[in-house]
Parts: structure tokens; C-alpha cells; sequence
């Protein structure tokens, strides 16, 4: 199962990872991330974080992410659900799940999608903080991650 989602929606973890491993015996392993919006960030208090993308354009986007993870590795399923929309301190923005035979090509593929997704991924991000609302810009970290996967 290779799947992208984006949507207002809130989603069940447990439910998710169900389906990514439903009823496929060659699966051993399945690692998941779930990213949720900071009451804080940049030393301001954040009291809303609103996701805006391009439909169609954000989807494709994913997909090519996902792609090049499941042509990096042997994964049985890939899974990712995007938020977008208004959200509050707590609430979930993102799930990136992997499945595969064993746990290292898992986990490196659910890095490896959860870093291309910071930094490739068409989605903006504007913050409600007390001094009024602030768009949030790219970070230096997050292209630093996605630089460990360049191939040598």
C-alpha cells in the first residue's frame, strides 16, 4: 500500500498503521512518525498554526516523495497524511508510516520521507502569535537533515 493524504481531518494512529499493515505476512516491522503543532516557536507564544497548500500540486509532490523512498528501499507500505487548515497547540499536523521486512529500512525511509517532506513539500505555514500572525520561513536544520540522503 503506498498512500498520500491531504486533508482537514484529524487522524487515528492506531487506525492507520492497522491498514499499512493489514493482513501482509511479509511485514516485521512498521515505524511511524506523527508531527504536532508547538505552543512555541521562535520564542513566541503560538496560539494557532494555519497549513495552506495547492491541491493537486501538494499530492503530487508527496507522492514523488514516496516514490523515490520505495524505489531507496524494499517497503511493503508507505503512508503519508498531511493536515492543512487551521490547528491548535497539540493537535496533529502530520503522519509519515513505513512498512517493510525489517526495522533499519523502516525507520531510514520514514527519516528519509519526513525530512523531503520539510523541505520539498508546497505547504505554507502561518503562526498566530501574540504580536499577530507571522509567516513561518524554511530552517537551516531542516535542509541540513535532507542533505544526509544526497547520494555520494
Amino acid at each position: 500500500m503506498k498512500e498520500v493524504r491531504v486533508q482537514r481531518a484529524d487522524f487515528d494512529l492506531s487506525t492507520e498503521v492497522a491498514r499499512l499493515r493489514a493482513d501482509d505476512p511479509r511485514v516485521g516491522a512498521v515505524v511511524s512518525f506523527v508531527g504536532a503543532v508547538r505552543d512555541m516557536n521562535d520564542g513566541a507564544s503560538v496560539a494557532e498554526m494555519e497549513l495552506e497548500h495547492y491541491p493537486g500540486m501538494t499530492e503530487r509532490s508527496l507522492e514523488r516523495i514516496v516514490e523515490l523512498a520505495c524505489a531507496r528501499w524494499p517497503l511493503s507500505g508507505a503512508l503519508v497524511i498531511h493536515r492543512v487548515g487551521p490547528l491548535k497547540s497539540m493537535e496533529q499536523i502530520v503522519l509519515v508510516a513505513c512498512s517493510a521486512a525489517h526495522r533499519g529500512e523502516a525507520f531510514a525511509a520514514c527519516e528519509f520521507i519526513i525530512d523531503y517532506l520539510k523541505t520539498d513539500a508546497p505547504f505554507w505555514k502561518k503562526e498566530q502569535t501574540p504580536d499577530g500572525a507571522r509567516w513561518v520561513d524554511a530552517r537551516v536544520t531542516d535542509d541540513a537533515a535532507m542533505a544526509k540522503w544526497a547520494s555520494p
